[in-house]
């Protein structure tokens, strides 16, 4: 970028009621300027009717307006929900309220607390959010009779933020991503503001620690910013937090060293006046860091701000319960008073707080919000906080390159990995800003390098890559990947996530949990597509055995197949271009959780590019060129499911040709693996007419699988005569040995697969049956000299990855 490269001086600190030079050198300390009365009224009529809400809500089935005084009847049978963190949920709206209709911002809120569903739906309900997308939560006194009773029953809306929930991204089960989330979402939205609330519990989580680190790949000329807001209110569910006891000096080192400038809100005096100015300094602070940027004139390692809220957990609650201390401590952090419903003195309490928050003053007689509680609120619809349509309609797609030119010759020899790579590259250059590829440090040992003929890694903290921008980020965390690829996809855009197969397991409950925000978001009306999650899962483990079986586990295969059958998308292409036809299809794809196995290292080309694509469109079909008459009329089904067990089916194939001519031999390649589950029980299956037509109605058949073998086996749990299907797969064997090894102690081999083969040929064909037993023992011997020379070599044996010698198979 063209521009002189500046430092960014530090911000003067002025005096500060901590009297340590230290502290003060680190933290940003401002004036005590007040704001005007008239705003702090505003403030403060907001944050009491959404407290007033969020409280009733956990407790009241009826009176929801404190028109008589509460009776036990009026209090629901199971009291459930969050109250400890809501109070500060509500005072940050309120000041995000103020600060979008001031500045006019285009600006999501993310809630790492996710249990405080109370505080967004009761915020949301004020500023006519819920009602524009759920008319029954209408802004009167029924709608508001609606909210309060049917949250967290039956039918109602439930105590975490998640789909249902206007203006979010990011399932508030998913307990430490949401700082990577709002990262991922300002990708490529220059305007884009994410205020992110990180609770003090979360701060805990791994992911959460890994993730302050995600501004040094925000290059500020091409994307938006995230502000990043700690809240400290000192407890978990019921202990103290990390954060809750670390002083400001701490803290102000702690975010120092991540590289931000850290500013304490904590006058609970006047907390609207110093959350008021320190949100106006740090967007006074974002602007200025991205101003230099997109003038050409970028700052080295610009220090983002970060602010640290500290409030009382339960704040504005009971104080004192039953000799307990509740306000500022983890006795508020869910129900207060528990025994409301039962207790007289438990109810008074509860009428007590409802009424501290004058309710009256705050609703009309009809239950419409006064309009001292509403001015805060932005009037232009789009920027109220539940309202922005990136949160809800965002999707643009990409444009998807035409895959066939860059196929690969039927015949010969091509890396699934090297051949995609192309195709990627091509795609990052015609979708400049909506595409992006989130990688652990493994796209150049994955052999997908040939992304970078176009682009870059877009990290912000080293001298060689800053303000480039770059469509690849390379983060040695699977979580920040996810979350980058979550925010990113649901504001609208496409991402990729190639990763080592054994690693991917690690964000298996992310994958879970924002599959479960999927499902939900279809369950509404007013939420619109968005891209699919894309998965390349390689370096697998038929290829690990220089690495070890630590490095072996294709355990993520089975994490998709869990998910509902309107998201799951599992492929494993037995070749390149098969693999670059699979590819284009996920990248156009919206809605589903994509997997697509496959091997990186020279293999076969099977199928031409016209043959991979009818072969992907049918998901499953029998390979003609390697089973005995076309496969007409077969003894045994040899199947191969993945790159290098398909191969091994092949050579099994090619192996009892020359031993056995008498066995006829059916080869059957499935790619896409949700078509062998039951009839009806996923959009792809096979109808049973189908599945008998491609592997008999009688015959045997034998399955080399790449993943474990009860995924496969509850996948074609249902099928009609399941005792004749045999399943070999992978076994938990092998450390550091060959390539052909790991298939021979995993029972996989071409070997053991004509075993399989012979023994099912021989009950159907007579002259395979007299000659079994001499057969089966020449296979076996053929094993034993395998494993004899790999031990003494050190080497599979010349010859073992020849490509099959099948008559035509070259041709096209």
């Amino acid at each position: 970028m063209a521009g002189e490269v500046i430092d960014r001086p530090n911000p003067q600190p002025l005096p500060s009621h901590v009297p340590d030079d230290v502290f003060d050198a680190l933290a940003v300390k401002l004036g005590k300027e007040t704001l005007p009365e008239d705003h702090n009224a505003q403030f403060s009529a907001f944050r009491k009717a959404a407290c007033y809400i969020a409280a009733a809500m956990i407790f009241l089935k009826d009176n929801v307006l404190l028109e008589r005084d509460l009776t036990f009847d009026d209090i629901k049978p199971r009291l459930l929900g969050h109250w400890g963190t809501c109070p500060g949920l509500i005072l940050v709206y309120s000041h995000l309220n103020y600060l979008i209709r001031k500045h006019d911002l285009d600006m999501i809120y993310v809630v790492g607390p996710g249990h405080g569903a109370p505080a967004l739906l009761a915020s949301l309900w004020l500023e006519g959010s819920m009602e524009k997308f759920f008319p029954q939560y209408s802004r009167n006194k029924q709608g508001l009779h609606n909210l309060i009773t049917k949250f967290s029953v039956t039918g109602g809306p439930p105590s975490h933020i998640n789909a249902e929930t206007p203006g979010a991204i990011h399932e508030g089960g998913e307990l430490g991503y949401a700082l990577a989330v709002s990262f991922g979402a300002v990708m490529d939205k220059p305007d884009l503001i994410v205020t992110c609330i990180v609770g003090d519990g979360e701060a805990e989580s791994g992911p959460t620690a890994t993730a302050w680190h995600a501004y040094k790949y925000i290059d500020p000329a091409e994307s938006g910013a995230v502000l990043p807001i700690v809240h400290v209110n000192g407890f978990k569910i019921s202990e103290r937090t990390i954060y809750g006891c670390m002083d400001n000096k701490e803290l102000a080192a702690l975010f120092t060293g991540y590289g931000y400038q850290s500013r304490f809100v904590e006058d609970l005096n006047d907390i609207d006046a110093d959350l008021g100015r320190s949100m106006e300094w740090a967007l006074a602070e974002i602007k200025q860091i991205q101003q230099c940027a997109r003038s050409g004139k970028p700052l080295q390692k610009p220090r983002w701000p970060v602010l640290i809220l500290r409030t009382p957990k339960g704040w504005s609650g009971p104080k004192k319960v039953d000799g307990e201390f509740i306000e500022g401590s983890f006795h508020a952090h869910q129900v207060p008073l528990m025994k409301a419903k039962s207790d007289n003195g438990q109810l008074k309490q509860l009428q007590e707080w409802l009424e501290s928050y004058g309710p009256k003053e705050l609703f009309n007689g009809d239950g419409t919000p006064k309009d001292s509680v509403l001015k805060m609120i932005p009037e232009n619809h789009h920027k109220k906080l539940g309202q922005v349509k990136e949160t809800y309609d965002p999707y643009v797609g990409i444009k998807v390159p035409d895959w066939k030119p860059f196929g690969a010759k039927k015949g010969g020899e091509a890396s699934s990995m090297k051949t995609i790579g192309d195709l990627l590259d091509q795609a990052l250059v015609d979708n400049p800003k909506s595409m992006r590829i989130f990688s652990p440090d493994e796209l150049v040992s994955n052999k997908l390098d040939a992304v970078f003929n176009h682009t870059g890694r877009n990290f912000q903290w080293d001298e060689f890559s800053r303000f480039q921008g770059g469509r690849v980020i390379e983060i040695l965390s699977e979580h920040c990947c996810q979350g980058f690829m979550q925010g990113y996809t649901l504001t609208g855009r496409v991402a990729l996530f190639p990763s080592y197969e054994s690693f991917l397991g690690i964000i298996h409950t992310m994958m879970v949990q924002y599959a479960k925000f999927g499902k939900m978001a279809k369950e509404v009306s007013w939420r619109g597509d968005i891209g699919s999650l894309n998965y390349i899962e390689t370096s697998t483990w038929t290829r690990q055995e220089h690495n070890g079986f630590s490095h072996q586990n294709p355990s993520f295969i089975g994490a998709v197949l869990n998910l509902k059958p309107d998201a799951a998308r599992v492929y494993l292409p037995p070749d390149a271009n098969c693999f670059l036809s699979t590819l284009a299809h996920c990248l156009r794809s919206k809605n589903y959780i994509n997997l697509m196995v496959g091997s990186k290292q020279p293999s076969p080309v099977f199928l031409s590019v016209e043959e991979a694509d009818a072969h992907c469109r049918a998901g499953a079909g029998v390979w003609k060129f390697a089973s005995t008459d076309g496969g007409r009329d077969p003894d045994v089904v040899i199947v191969g499911i993945g790159a290098e067990l398909t191969f091994e089916v092949v050579k099994a194939a090619e192996l009892l040709r020359e031993l056995v001519p008498a066995l006829r031999v059916r080869v059957v390649n499935v790619t896409d693996l949700m078509v062998l589950s039951l009839d009806g029980m996923h959009p792809h299956s096979l109808s049973d007419q189908s599945f008998n037509s491609l592997f008999t109605s009688d015959k045997p058949i034998h399955f080399n699988y790449h993943g474990y073998r009860n995924e496969l086996a509850g996948l074609l749990f249902g099928r009609n005569q399941l005792s004749r299907i045999s399943i070999a797969s992978y076994r938990e064997e092998g450390s550091t040995t060959t390539p052909f090894d790991m298939m021979l102690v995993n029972g996989v081999s071409r070997y053991d697969v004509a075993l399989r083969a012979l023994e099912g040929a021989s009950l159907h064909n007579e002259a395979v049956r007299v000659d079994l037993v001499d057969k089966a023992a020449d296979v076996k011997h053929r094993i034993s000299k395998t494993k004899a020379y790999i031990l003494e070599q050190g080497k599979d044996p010349e010859g073992t990855y020849d490509v099959p010698a099948f008559e035509g198979f070259a041709a096209g």
